[in-house]
């Protein structure tokens, strides 16, 4: 269920560290749980559109191989009555056989209000176009 709520760019970009503090502890299901029911992700390494929370989270058990450290260079936080956009430029971090590779990405999370928090409910990520 979904109700209105007074909300602040400060915690919408707190939401954006809650992500990656979950690629840190490298669990799937963690990860995934920020995700909504309904939610799309348009993901960084991985041709597929995840539209199933067991399609986010099998994007997660493959991608958490890499070790994804997110960095934020740019965001663009928009906030509405129980909808938020949080857009920009990270640089996620992957590591794979004791080398280090940075991929600067674009990204949009939109965010609703979902049964008492936030949850992701779009989720893009591509590399920049060089």
């Amino acid at each position: 269920m979904t109700s209105e709520r007074q909300h602040d760019s400060a915690e919408i970009a707190q939401l954006l560290e809650n992500w990656d503090a979950a690629l840190q502890t490298r669990d799937p299901g963690t990860v995934a749980a920020l995700y909504a029911p309904d939610a799309i992700l348009l993901p960084t390494v991985s041709n597929e559109v995840r539209k199933t929370p067991e399609a986010i989270r099998d994007y997660f058990t493959s991608f958490l191989k890499f070790q994804p450290r997110a960095r934020v260079m740019d965001q663009n936080i928009r906030l509405f009555d129980n909808l938020s956009v949080n857009s920009g430029v990270y640089e996620i971090t992957l590591t794979g056989e004791e080398v280090e590779t940075k991929v600067i990405c674009r990204y949009t999370f939109i965010y609703r209000w979902y049964d008492g928090g936030w949850k992701i409910i779009e989720h893009h990520s591509s590399a920049m176009p060089e």
